[in-house]
């Protein structure tokens, strides 16, 4: 695996340059050796009773230098190494899914979610027939993979960008993009990228159950996805009566805490404890 070139400080840096070139090595050494854990959170299929995939997440194995997760991945991007730790991390999560696979679960219905930025695949450096050949050495299907799109707000060439999602699709891809309700992605996203799975953020989902407002906008976003043909995962599921709610209001996927916590081992998601 090749390893981060360096990089001059960002301006972000300019107060303590020593602090930035001990992230840069530290990041350098992550990648070097694997240097991450691998996390897999299921999620459930509310209307059949049953897990449909998992979530890979990758977080660092410790935290040397930076205060904690999402201070990590905020230092990555404010490098010019985004690209090479996002190959790192979609490999990584293909290859240690499969090692999974092989001691024992049987994955061949389950879809594999792995979290990207929409820039990657924007990016003329990125093959698409890397991810195609890794996926092949193990014997997954592109069928049985999304690209979920994480940056915010990244997306601004949206034809540019559907065109490119078309190339994915053909190959077999799927898309999901994430955050929708969180004040970030607009209906345009949802417009133009025509995802084939919306993820509810967890701010609309925490407390729906007693929230009106939150219970309109999810059942706007239900009603587009239905005619859109797309399929909606609720994110954050902690309570039962939130998970009570979204599975009677219709929506397709739950994902949470109450439906399983992130853990190294494919662990298929709880039954939530419904009333009957």
């Amino acid at each position: 695996m090749k390893v981060l070139a360096a990089t001059k400080p960002t301006s972000f840096f300019n107060g303590n340059p020593f602090l930035y070139w001990q992230r840069l090595y530290a990041l350098k050494k992550i990648m070097a050796h694997d240097k991450m854990k691998t996390f897999f959170q299921p999620i459930y299929d509310v209307q059949a009773n049953q897990t449909m995939g998992f979530e890979a997440l990758n977080r660092p194995d410790n935290f040397t230098c930076f205060d904690n997760t999402d201070d990590f991945y905020e230092f990555v991007g404010q490098t010019k190494n985004v690209y090479l730790f996002e190959r790192f991390c979609r490999n990584l999560s293909i290859r240690r899914y499969c090692e999974k696979i092989k001691k024992g679960i049987d994955a061949q219905d389950f879809t594999l979610f792995i979290n990207i930025h929409p820039d990657i695949l924007l990016d003329k450096n990125y093959h698409s027939g890397e991810t195609l050949a890794s996926l092949k050495s193990f014997g997954i299907s592109p069928k049985q993979v999304v690209f979920e799109l994480t940056e915010r707000s990244a997306v601004t060439d949206f034809q540019e960008f559907s065109r490119v999602l078309s190339h994915y699709r053909k190959q077999g891809y799927r898309i999901a993009v994430d955050d929708v309700g969180s004040g970030y992605n607009s209906l345009k996203t949802l417009i133009y990228l025509k995802p084939e799975f919306i993820k509810i953020d967890r701010s609309l989902i925490t407390n729906i159950d007693t929230e009106v407002p939150q219970q309109q906008l999810l059942s706007v976003l239900l009603n587009y996805a239905n005619q859109s043909e797309t399929k909606v995962i609720a994110e954050g599921i902690e309570r039962m009566e939130e998970y009570e709610y979204i599975r009677e209001a219709g929506v397709h996927f739950a994902q949470g805490y109450a439906i399983g916590r992130p853990n190294e081992q494919l662990n298929e998601a709880s039954v939530p404890l419904h009333r009957k």
